[in-house]
């Protein structure tokens, strides 16, 4: 049986690529990334197809037709009611039916190929003052042919409506291959125009048998998304069959373009924020706004906000968004709702018209769908009931029934959402691991089904029915109207090839489930995954697929860095979610068979440069960079690895046995030699080998001291890192220079530990000894037997170092990511890791925590430059922004990677991803930078890839300072 499925699968991708001209694939690694969505559901499709244009859908049409193979259109695939999964072929949009035709600013319309992401369409409409109005949390990654499907709508709904409000005709080709174009109004015979003789004879019998069930079956509400919208078909409504068919899933056919409505959007936009005693009088004062036309009105709760800053007094905030033709008019209007709001009850009140602000503060609501994922306690909660609706006016009884039903089923969630237009988003804690968890999850599903529509609400106010809530619209519309879907649904796809499962016929609301897959055990790992219970597949769990990892372009005034290398790419196997996935199906082991050993999983991750972006950016804090290390790990254990894990993973161990060869070793770099060297060792040929320092900081350092004892001061820790030791001494020479003027006392440890915790002395002869190292490259190159032993001396020597609270100064920030992250994840069964980590301070936060009176000197200049993607990952760089205002140093450093990424871009086969990385913020920013604007890098990596790529070196900060205070010591 399983012979005779491969021979089928074989022939179907052979038809199908000798149709299509666009990719075809049935390898495991495209079937894997495309078995979920952003929902709690898992199908494995037996081939993916990435369209370039109409002709290509109608061939792979025709081919599955002739194999009897069901068919999935798919966007970006952040549906979170599993509608984006199926096991046919997927059709993937995203890759090439991405043009915007055409754009008419007078008639307010643009047509559009299905791919085209959200954000795209509203920059080019922004040009002449439109927007396209629905706008999903997900905007800057989400399809429009995504968003018909499902019907999105988006916190700008009260203003401009649902996706069926902005759709004027749709072009879709039947699973018969029929072409159809819908739009609004009938012919001669009073049937919808644009539909071959078929159809258009069968929808207008239908509708005309049905005209009472039409007009009476449908609740009034705005958010009613659930089901067929055959009632737009209605005569009094316009015959309108687009909106019919906006919602529908890709159950009735498959969209190749649509023409959609542009909307005016207000010259000036201000933020009211309203606090309110708690989310039920949140939600019961929402609707009251409505009269004073706001384009937003979106609630959240502080166990969601937590403890962002900016927001007024309250256990809950409605943020209202007004519009105006200038600044003072939106500012106005949002004073005024605020005041009539206060009459209501709110706790305070802010209005935000810093765009800067604004944008803090939407980020928070547009992350929520990702960070409601985690409890407060760090349990996991998971979609299904993400977005029912009820009547405004219901919202704050409706809310309140709501939390009475999970406390009666032993759940907890998060509401948040569209209060303005009654629709709320939530994850619960429901236990899809086990039977019992399963029977709860399907039980309560019922009950709130009901809870909802005694509310008069609908099952599902955004994102569609999917499978989470297909199964249940019987409890909303009766046995008639469902059987009539059911009759519109055979009428459309009698073949029942286009997402079957959906919407008619479901598929029950607990089958499929992504977690059957995935072992019943925790399996072995290295790091101890501290938020996930030491859990390897919870950790891989915590990618919801909301795909924030996909934007090809970072926001403006956005310092993210994840994800480098899919905005270089464009491949979702290249996107953290994307990684994610087959990590899933490695452990699932259905897709991926070779487990650890898997080519398909080395292959993805061999492009991730691991920058710890995806730690800090993603919702729900995957890290990736650390899965990559263990995935390494178990991959090459007990085999033989790439030369560049010898070469560069071990490069503390080269480095220290060169150091004293370094003028030798630096004339043999250059001359035809280093290209043999390079090639052995896995470097890139277009990289330069970088010079040794010939006299490294800590020969330097002790020279020094012995020549000049330290003058009194508080005591701190200068960790002398592989890259400032041997490569850039100059930043530690500076940085000793800057620590003194502040009146601190640097001193390196020892490479030993010393009696009882004794400070190192000059006498002592401690560069005979390896140097102490934070394990960095071992941790990357997943070499973690050899780093966990250096964490472990590391912590032999400073722990009773660090006793007396002594900070741990750390340079290069990748290092003290590591030991502030890596270190006490990796050695999780040892008490002195999280305190060493605790002691890990930048050389910014040293001089803000331990000398807050200093005052640097005044630069006045501008700079430009990058923050390290490991800094913005785990340390954050709020204290060296407050540094270099306090320096008179001005502007912005560019968010991103460098590209570099210490071992990374020096790999053989990487350079050119590497220069794309750096193409996409440093290297621009730099360019772009005024004469005398002064280039700041404080990661080795990021001053090296500026020295090989561009024309304007860059420098660390204490560089920069110790330069302004005088000359260093020599």
């Amino acid at each position: 049986m399983a012979d005779r499925t491969e021979t089928e699968k074989r022939d179907l991708t052979k038809d199908l690529a000798a149709a299509v001209r666009g990719e075809v694939s049935s390898a495991a690694a495209d079937r894997a990334l495309m078995t979920m969505d952003a929902s709690n559901y898992r199908r494995v499709p037996r081939a993916v197809v990435a369209p370039r244009d109409a002709e290509d859908v109608a061939a792979a049409l025709r081919v599955c037709r002739e194999h009897g193979v069901p068919v999935v259109p798919r966007g970006a695939g952040t549906s979170i009611a599993g509608q984006a999964t199926g096991v046919g072929v997927v059709l993937d949009f995203t890759r090439h039916m991405r043009r915007i035709v055409s754009l008419d600013p007078a008639a307010r319309t643009a047509v559009v190929e299905p791919g085209v992401i959200l954000d795209d369409l509203r920059a080019a409409a922004g040009a002449h003052g439109l927007t396209f109005g629905p706008d999903p949390s997900t905007h800057s990654r989400c399809t429009l042919g995504g968003m018909i499907g499902n019907n999105s709508c988006g916190s700008h709904s009260v203003a401009w409506g649902t996706t069926a409000d902005n759709v004027r005709e749709l072009e879709l080709l039947t699973y018969g291959g029929e072409r159809v174009r819908a739009g609004r109004g009938t012919g001669p015979t009073g049937a919808p125009t644009g539909l071959p003789p078929r159809l258009r004879d069968g929808v207008k019998a239908l509708v005309d048998a049905e005209l009472a069930l039409l007009r009476t079956g449908y609740p009034d509400l705005p958010r009613r998304i659930s089901g067929y919208a055959l009632d737009a078909l209605l005569p009094e409504r316009g015959t309108d069959l687009a909106r019919a068919l906006t919602g529908s899933e890709g159950t009735l056919g498959v969209l190749t373009e649509a023409t959609v409505r542009l909307v005016e959007t207000p010259a000036a936009r201000v933020l009211a924020v309203l606090g309110y005693p708690d989310e039920s009088a949140a939600a019961e004062a929402a609707h009251t706004l409505l009269p004073h036309k706001p384009m937003t009105v979106e609630g959240m709760a502080a166990d969601l906000v937590g403890s962002a800053a900016g927001l007024p007094e309250g256990g809950a905030w409605l943020f209202v968004e007004m519009g105006g033709a200038s600044p003072a008019e939106a500012a106005s209007r949002a004073e005024a709702l605020c005041r009539a709001a206060a009459a209501d009850g709110t706790t305070g009140h802010a209005v935000v018209t810093d765009p800067a602000g604004q944008r803090a503060l939407w980020r928070i609501r547009e992350d929520a769908s990702g960070t409601a994922t985690r409890m407060p306690d760090g349990s996991e909660a998971w979609p299904g009931w993400e977005d029912c609706a009820v009547p405004p006016a219901r919202l704050g009884p409706y809310l309140r029934d709501f939390r009475a039903l999970l406390a009666q089923h032993g759940l907890r969630g998060t509401p948040y959402g569209h209060f303005g237009d009654g629709c709320i988003h939530i994850r619960i804690d429901f236990d899809l691991l086990t039977p019992p968890g399963i029977r709860r999850f399907r039980d309560f599903s019922h009950d709130l089904a009901d809870l909802v529509v005694a509310h008069g609400g609908s099952l599902s106010g955004e994102h569609g029915d999917g499978q989470a809530r297909a199964e249940l619209l019987p409890k909303m519309y009766g046995p008639e109207l469902v059987g009539l879907f059911g009759r519109f649904k055979d009428l459309w796809d009698p073949a029942a090839g286009l997402n079957p499962g959906m919407l008619v016929r479901p598929d029950r609301l607990d089958d499929n489930l992504r977690f059957a897959p995935l072992p019943g055990r925790p399996v072995p790992v290295e790091f101890g995954y501290p938020h996930d219970n030491g859990d390897f597949s919870a950790a891989v769990r915590r990618c919801v697929g909301v795909a924030k990892c996909r934007n090809e372009k970072t926001a403006a005034g956005s310092a993210d860095v994840m994800c480098p290398s899919f905005r270089a790419t464009g491949e979702e196997q290249h996107s953290t979610r994307g990684r994610a996935r087959l990590l899933h199906e490695m452990l699932a082991g259905e897709v991926i068979t070779d487990g650890w050993r898997s080519p398909e999983v080395h292959d993805a991750l061999d492009l991730c440069l691991s920058c710890k972006g995806c730690r800090s950016d993603c919702p729900v804090g995957v890290d990736m960079a650390t899965y990559k290390a263990e995935f390494l790990h178990h991959h090459y254990e007990g085999r033989l690895r790439p030369a560049a894990h010898y070469s560069m993973g071990r490069l503390p161990q080269w480095l220290h046995a060169a150091a004293p060869a370094a003028p030798a070793v630096n004339a043999l770099a250059r001359t035809p030699l280093a290209a043999v060297a390079k090639r052995l060792a896995g470097v890139a040929p277009e990289r330069p080998l970088p010079a040794l320092a010939t006299e490294t900081f800590t020969r330097w350092w002790w020279r020094r001291r012995r020549a000049a004892p330290p003058a009194d001061g508080r005591t701190v820790l200068l960790w002398p890192d592989t890259f400032t030791n041997h490569l850039s001494p100059q930043v530690g020479r500076a940085a000793v220079r800057v620590l003194e003027a502040a009146g601190l006392r640097p001193l390196l440890p020892p490479t030993a530990p010393l009696p009882g915790g004794a400070l190192p002395q000059p006498a002592l002869p401690r560069l005979r000894r390896p140097p102490l190292c934070c394990g960095l490259t071992y941790v990357s190159t997943g070499q973690l037997d050899r780093a966990r032993a250096v964490m472990r001396r590391t912590l032999d020597v400073l722990t009773p170092l660090l006793a007396a609270g002594r900070p741990l100064v750390v340079l290069e920030p990748s290092c003290a990511a590591a030991l502030r992250t890596d270190l006490p994840e990796l050695l999780a069964d040892d008490p002195r890791a999280p305190r060493l980590a605790a002691s890990v301070r930048t050389f910014a936060q040293t001089l803000e925590d331990f000398a807050p009176d200093w005052r640097p000197p005044r630069l006045d200049r501008p700079v430009a430059g990058q923050t390290h993607c490991h800094q913005h990952a785990v340390l954050g760089d709020a204290a060296d922004r407050r540094l270099r205002e306090r320096a008179g140093l001005t502007g912005q450093l560019s968010g991103g990677c460098c590209g570099l990424a210490g071992n990374f871009g020096f790999e053989r086969g990487h350079y050119d991803i590497s220069v794309a990385c750096a193409e996409d913020q440093l290297l621009p920013a730099v360019r772009q930078s005024a004469p005398g604007t002064e280039i700041l890098a404080d990661g080795f990596s990021c001053r090296t890839q500026l020295d090989h790529l561009g024309d304007r070196p860059g420098r660390h900060l204490a560089e920069v300072l110790a330069e302004a205070l005088g000359e260093a010591d020599a």
